[in-house]
C-alpha cells in the first residue's frame, strides 16, 4: 500500500489516510488499533473489495503479488488473497463442511480429481475432516472458523486476511484458532495478515505489528517495541505483562528484553533473580 486514501462514497471524511504498508511473503503481520481506526477498510482494499465493491473515493496504489486491485477483478484476486470474516456464519452457507470447502475450487474451474485433493488437504491442515459431513450449524463457533479458513486455503492463496476471526470465539476457542494460522504460517509459508484485539494470544505468533489510530498507521514494528505507554494511550490493549516490565524499566530496573508473553517474562525475571 503506497500513500492509500479512501473516503466512502457518501462520508464526510476519509476512512484511511495516508496508508504505506509493505508486506512480506511469509510474513505474519498483525494489525491492531481502536474501533473505527480503519482496520476493516485496510482489509477490503487487499482483495478488491474496496473499490470494486465498496465505492468511493481513492488515490494512492494497492498492490498484492503484483496485481493492481483497482485493475484486477476479485475473482482473480480471489485465487491470490484468501478473506476470512469475523463471523464464520457469513462465510458458510452450504448443507456440508465438505461442499463449503469444495465451493471455491469448483468456482476456479478445477478438474474433479484436483478438487478433492484441495478439500482434503486443507480439512487435514486445519484438523477438522472429522467434521467433513456435518451441517455449519451444527459446529461449535471454534470449529466453524476452522471450516471457514479451511474453505479459503483450498484456493490456494499466498496471502490469508482474517478481520478479527476471534470475535465471535471463547478464550480457549480463540487461542486453538490462532494456534492453526500460526501453524499455517510456518509450515505452508503463508502470509497472514490478521486483525486482531486479544493481543495476549496473538503476539507470540506475530512478526510485527501495525497499530492504526484515525485512519492512519501510528506504530509499526515488532511487538516488543510498539507495545509500549503510546499504544496504550491510543486505546490498544497492550499484553499486561508487557506493561509490567516497561513500569520496571522505568523505575530504573535494568531490563535485557521487554516481554510479550509470560513465558518470556518468566524467562527474564528468572535471568534477573540468578544474575
Amino acid at each position: 500500500m503506497r500513500d492509500l486514501t479512501f473516503t466512502y462514497a457518501g462520508a464526510g471524511k476519509p476512512s484511511i489516510v495516508g496508508i504505506n504498508i509493505v508486506v512480506e511473503p511469509g510474513e505474519f503481520v498483525v494489525l491492531t488499533g481502536p474501533s473505527g481506526c480503519g482496520k476493516t477498510t485496510v482489509c477490503r482494499c487487499l482483495n478488491g473489495l474496496v473499490p470494486n465493491f465498496y465505492s468511493g473515493e481513492m488515490t494512492g496504489n494497492v498492490k498484492v503479488t503484483d496485481l493492481d486491485v483497482r485493475k484486477t477483478s476479485t475473482m482473480e484476486l480471489a485465487r491470490h488473497v484468501g478473506f476470512v470474516f469475523q463471523n464464520p456464519e457469513n462465510q458458510l452457507f452450504s448443507l456440508s463442511v465438505e461442499r463449503d470447502v469444495a465451493f471455491g475450487p469448483e468456482n476456479l474451474g478445477l478438474p474433479r480429481d484436483e478438487i478433492r485433493r484441495r478439500v482434503d488437504w486443507a480439512l487435514q491442515a486445519t484438523g477438522i475432516s472429522h467434521l467433513r459431513n456435518m451441517a455449519p450449524y451444527e459446529l461449535s463457533g471454534g470449529q466453524q472458523q476452522r471450516a471457514a479458513i479451511a474453505a479459503v486455503l483450498a484456493m490456494k492463496p499466498r496471502l490469508i486476511v482474517l478481520d478479527e476471526p476471534t470475535s465471535f470465539l471463547d478464550p480457549k476457542s480463540a487461542q486453538e484458532i490462532l494456534d492453526v494460522i500460526s501453524q499455517l504460517n510456518r509450515e505452508l509459508k503463508l502470509t497472514i495478515f490478521l486483525v486482531e484485539h486479544r493481543l495476549d494470544a496473538v503476539s507470540r505468533h506475530a512478526d510485527r505489528v501495525i497499530v492504526m489510530d484515525k485512519g492512519r498507521v501510528v506504530l509499526d514494528g515488532k511487538p516488543s517495541n510498539v507495545y509500549g505507554e503510546e499504544a496504550w494511550l491510543i486505546g490498544v490493549g497492550v499484553p499486561k505483562v508487557t506493561m509490567l516490565f516497561h513500569l520496571l524499566r522505568k523505575d530504573g530496573i535494568s531490563l535485557d528484553s521487554i516481554p510479550i508473553t509470560v513465558e518470556d517474562a518468566t524467562e527474564e525475571l528468572r535471568r534477573k533473580l540468578t544474575s
